[in-house]
């Protein structure tokens, strides 16, 4: 299985261009689970490891099959807890704090990533 992470922080919700995405898209963050790990685990681990921040309370959001490679996709928040934003430089090209307000280019909502960023949009327009 794969998992992908939205941080979230209050209602910012850090997101990562990829070094290897065509176009100038921002995105959750995303990884493999290892053998021996939870979903859980991978998905503290792969932000750690990728922008260098720590989340802490998961709430899981949704599922979807994923054709690369033929795996299941899961969809999580992430609440943040510590850490400033170091990308590695290596699959992550640079990451910060969105507010719904200013995102850029984000992926389709045909994709569990498009849907996270927009829920968690969602979410804050009917707070305020």
């Amino acid at each position: 299985s794969s998992e992908c992470a939205l941080p979230i922080c209050g209602r910012e919700m850090l997101l990562a261009r990829n070094a290897n995405f065509p176009r100038p898209m921002f995105s959750t963050l995303a990884g493999f689970v290892e053998a021996g790990e939870s979903v859980e685990e991978t998905l503290r681990r792969e932000v750690r490891e990728e922008v260098g921040v720590s989340v802490g309370a998961t709430e899981y959001f949704s599922s979807q099959p994923w054709p690369f490679p033929n795996q299941l996709m899961l969809g999580f928040f992430a609440d943040y807890t510590e850490g400033t934003i170091q990308p590695d430089q290596t699959e992550i090209a640079e990451a910060d704090w969105f507010t719904p307000e200013q995102l850029p280019p984000i992926p389709p909502p045909t994709s569990i990533a498009g849907q996270l960023i927009q829920e968690h949009c969602r979410r804050h327009e009917a707070r305020y």
